[in-house]
């Protein structure tokens, strides 16, 4: 049994708006399951496909109150693309921001309901990904989190230190998921989280069983109105274990 990141789910007050914004900044394209749900794919995808990790928008009316534990890095091919992106990402409504970053060559803005993101400067290991580089996980202990996400998806562990552990889908393709060690600490629920799915023919209860014995625990919700299971990281990270596919 296995699982793989398929998408990512961020809470919006405005999750038509905010689809919007990043269809438009990742030429991606958009749908809707249902109302207050915005779904976002390349186009032409057929989803789930290792080459890329989709976006759910869903709606709460909750407003970003604290710096996301989790978000996008986006990938750029030479200075003048990145200068370029920056600019049309503040034509579409993303602002300029500060997490203490200081003097670094990448680019760190928000969208317009206050996410975090980064538009990094060309680098040849994010040739190929598309236009997301990786979705960036803050965390504690970058050790940990490799042992567990190691253990729990098919993913390729790339590099593990102190400070940083990064994994690729097991085809090689598609964005990186990366634990960077930050001195942040996670307050409340998080509101950009990882999505995993097990594959076709694997039973949903049985991959639950296995992820709880890897580490992963309850975050004492209700969730007997939902077919899939939210389950938390070692850090307390929450994520969603979908339905096989």
């Amino acid at each position: 049994m296995a699982t793989r990141l398929v998408q990512i789910n961020m809470k919006a007050q405005d999750d038509s708006a905010l689809g919007r914004f990043w269809a438009e900044a990742l030429g991606w394209g958009i749908d809707s399951e249902g109302p207050g749900v915005t779904n976002l794919e390349p186009v032409g995808f057929t989803y789930p496909d290792p080459s890329a990790v989709c976006i759910d928008l869903i709606a709460r009316p909750e407003p970003k109150t604290a710096k996301n534990r989790v978000h996008l890095d986006l990938a750029t091919t030479s200075p003048a693309h990145q200068a370029e992106l920056v600019a049309r990402l503040r034509e579409l409504g993303a602002t300029l921001a500060d997490v203490g970053q200081g003097d670094v060559p990448w680019t760190v803005m928000a969208d317009p309901e206050g996410n975090e993101f980064c538009v990094l400067e060309p680098r040849p290991v994010y040739e190929g990904t598309g236009p997301i580089a990786a979705v960036v996980v803050d965390c504690a202990d970058p050790r940990a989190m490799a042992r567990f996400w190691d253990a729990a998806m098919d993913w390729k562990l790339h590099e593990l230190t102190d400070d940083r552990a990064t994994m690729r889908s097991a085809q090689g393709v598609g964005p990186y998921l990366e634990f960077i060690r930050t001195p942040d600490t996670k307050s409340g629920w998080n509101r950009v989280h990882l999505d995993i799915r097990p594959y076709g023919g694997d039973d949903l209860a049985a991959e639950e069983a296995r992820l709880r014995a890897l580490g992963a625990t309850d975050p004492d919700i209700d969730q007997s109105a939902i077919s899939w299971r939210v389950l938390a990281d070692p850090e307390g990270n929450e994520f969603c274990l979908l339905a096989p596919r």
